[in-house]
């Protein structure tokens, strides 16, 4: 995570997590070992994550853009290598606005009907208009795995601090998958 105060809302997600009764894993939880350069550092960090997710057996994603107009480009990769595994995904953004609304105001309202019937924006590139969270491939990987991105408004100091859409996905998840294989 990216925030200052890190390790205080990964305790409290972790937390979170283990009220509803799942056991999170979480790449807070890992030391990275020492490297020589920055390069290896990285590969070192991307290879835990790739093994805590290995280890895990569902993912809740944060689909909140995060330095634009979508998700951060290291949760898209997440959630597309957990949706490759089977696993069950659910996501949430702390933003109501959906991609198409989003990518739009990059355009600042300059976006048109195509003679093809699809929006584009002045430099003549589609815009996918498909009342999405995020990119259809996303919103559909977690789809197709009957889990559901939920979506919230919060002040915009609050937007990775809010916890409440997470929680809504713990319930969720917990009501689909801890219930449906104790009842098995």
């Amino acid at each position: 995570m990216f925030l200052p105060n890190a390790r205080e809302v990964l305790d409290h997600k972790i937390a979170l997590a283990r009220s509803y009764g799942f056991t999170p894993v979480s790449p807070g939880d890992l030391a990275v070992p020492e490297t020589e350069t920055r390069h290896q550092r990285g590969l070192a960090i991307s290879a835990i994550n790739e093994s805590l997710m290995s280890s895990a057996d569902l993912i809740i994603a944060n689909l909140t853009p995060f330095r634009g107009v979508a998700a951060d480009i290291g949760t898209a990769f997440e959630l597309g290598f957990m949706c490759a595994r089977g696993c069950p995904a659910f996501a949430f953004s702390n933003c109501t606005e959906n991609h198409f609304e989003r990518v739009s105001g990059l355009y600042g309202g300059e976006v048109r009907l195509g003679p093809d019937g699809r929006h584009r924006g002045p430099d003549g590139f589609a815009l996918e208009n498909f009342d999405m969270a995020d990119n259809l491939m996303l919103d559909g990987g977690i789809a197709a795995r009957n889990g559901a991105v939920i979506t919230r408004k919060v002040a915009p100091d609050r937007l990775f601090l809010d916890l409440t859409a997470f929680e809504e996905c713990l319930n969720l998840a917990a009501e689909r998958l801890l219930k449906t294989a104790a009842s098995a």
